[in-house]
């Protein structure tokens, strides 16, 4: 039989967060009655924007919570299907990193930074639009290796116009709460690294808008002012994505788990699990029950809540950035 004490040692502490466009009491309350049935203490319950909603839209709290370290994963399970029927999202964050800023976050790129997939508007553009995309889809589910697959996605855009490629510049909109995002991580001094199975020649212009420290993408072969159909030097995968991730925070002296990614594809899972916090955003159903928690339903700034950060910490930053 266990003693009170050996219970106690085999709890953790926690930290839950949930955020919706309104929190309604009734929503709180199911947050809390889940805890609770996962045998979780809360030890402490605190608004990071105004309640019911803050000044950005929406409201976001958060609970500090002891709970058994068996208990994680099923109340990660529980909150999910929570998520999915009150539309809002729920985080249970373990480890260093619970309330602290990361140093260094890393994002993919299409379809988490900005709202589409480049490579599918290029293909659009070159008349393969709807073969594109099927591959497309079908990698990031995971269904197919994605060396593989994107060998022949690129493949089929041969003959593309250089020009029309980059016309694309500036013409994908950014994925709402991205720019907000990259002020207060500026403001606070974060490195951001993009990390893309995308295109270099988009990246860059996106580090341009955004002030993103560093990118890494695949790069286009364009000669005489078209596109080849290959890729120049190595792919940029999932195993690449987690060993830049690697490389990148050892040379900036930073430790993995001072770090975080985000990304929405299954490609984004070997950096999700190796940094501090993986964070699926507007992800596939794998990647979300795959990663340690998920942004299903808010822009993409609502990842400063995971953070720990109130809505007056954002707004400070914001200023400070300006």
């Amino acid at each position: 039989m266990q003693t009170s004490t050996s219970l106690q040692d085999s709890r953790t502490s926690v930290r839950v967060v949930a955020i919706a466009a309104v929190l309604t009491e009734e929503l709180l309350t199911q947050a809390r009655q889940s805890i609770v049935a996962h045998s979780g203490q809360i030890e402490a319950e605190r608004w990071l924007t105004a309640a019911p909603m803050g000044i950005f839209g929406r409201g976001a709290v958060e609970w500090t919570v002891q709970l058994p370290a068996e208990a994680m994963e099923s109340l990660r399970t529980g909150f999910r299907s929570l998520s999915e029927a009150a539309r809002a999202d729920f985080a249970v964050l373990s480890g260093s990193l619970i309330g602290q800023v990361p140093r260094m976050v890393a994002f993919d790129m299409d379809s988490t930074l900005i709202q589409g997939e480049v490579i599918d508007e290029l293909a659009k553009l070159a008349g393969v639009g709807d073969q594109v995309s099927a591959i497309t889809s079908a990698a990031m589910r995971g269904e197919l290796v994605f060396q593989e697959s994107f060998r022949k996605r690129v493949a089929l855009l041969r003959g593309l116009p250089e020009s029309a490629a980059l016309g694309l510049l500036g013409s994908i909109s950014l994925m709402p709460g991205a720019e907000r995002l990259f002020a207060v991580l500026r403001a606070l001094h974060v490195r951001t690294v993009v990390l893309s199975g995308g295109f270099t020649f988009f990246g860059v212009d996106l580090q341009r808008r955004l002030d993103i420290d560093e990118i890494h993408a695949n790069l286009l072969d364009m000669r005489d002012g078209v596109v080849t159909g290959e890729i120049r030097g190595e792919i940029v995968d999932g195993a690449r994505k987690a060993a830049l991730l690697g490389q990148i925070a050892t040379r900036e002296q930073i430790a993995l788990h001072q770090t975080a990614a985000v990304g929405d594809g299954a490609n984004d899972l070997p950096m999700l699990r190796l940094s501090g916090l993986g964070v699926a955003f507007h992800a596939k159903p794998l990647v979300r029950a795959s990663a340690e928690c998920s942004i299903s339903y808010q822009a993409l700034d609502a990842l400063l809540y995971l953070f720990g950060l109130t809505d007056d910490a954002i707004q400070r930053c914001e200023a400070q950035a300006r």
